[in-house]
């Protein structure tokens, strides 16, 4: 390579260190990604801390619950989600579409079989802004997911 063809590979990070950086930083930028579980511990302390009231349910079943809040937020559409206390999931989508919401129930019964998701509109969301507000919101309105599948039908 001559001397202008490898500072001009220099500067495009492609020289014998570039191609490392590159990777190292492809992967930083996937681990680290634009999901963020805010929302998912802020619900889950809230109703750890007693703030919500008793609980319905022991505490081991809202750390689990936290897992499949966190999970959630990995799934397409899905731009926020909390905990509620009664065992159900909270979504924000970020689009507000019938094949947008099918998609993502679709992702989450097949992801969580067991477990019960409840839409949140973004003017529900804007309406019950605070975190104390969503987690003592219902999901009995909400079919689940067993019910769903067909698994949860008499």
């Amino acid at each position: 390579m001559s001397g202008k063809s490898k500072k001009s590979a220099a500067r495009f990070g492609v020289g014998r260190n570039g191609a490392r950086w590159l990777v190292a930083f492809m992967v930083a930028i996937g681990l680290a990604g634009p999901v963020s579980a805010e929302s998912c511990s802020k619900s889950r302390d809230y109703i750890l801390e007693g703030l919500a009231g008793d609980l319905s349910e022991p505490a081991a079943r809202y750390r689990d619950l936290f897992k499949v809040c966190v999970e959630t937020l990995t799934l397409a559409n899905v731009r926020d989600a909390y905990l509620l206390k009664d065992g159900g999931i909270a979504i924000v989508p970020s689009r507000e579409s019938v094949f947008a919401t099918a998609e993502v129930l679709s992702q989450f019964c097949q992801r969580f079989p067991k477990r019960t998701a409840r839409f949140l509109t973004q003017q529900e969301n804007g309406k019950f802004g605070s975190v104390g507000r969503v987690v003592m919101m219902t999901s009995a309105t909400a079919t689940s997911c067993k019910e769903i599948r067909g698994n949860g039908v008499k």
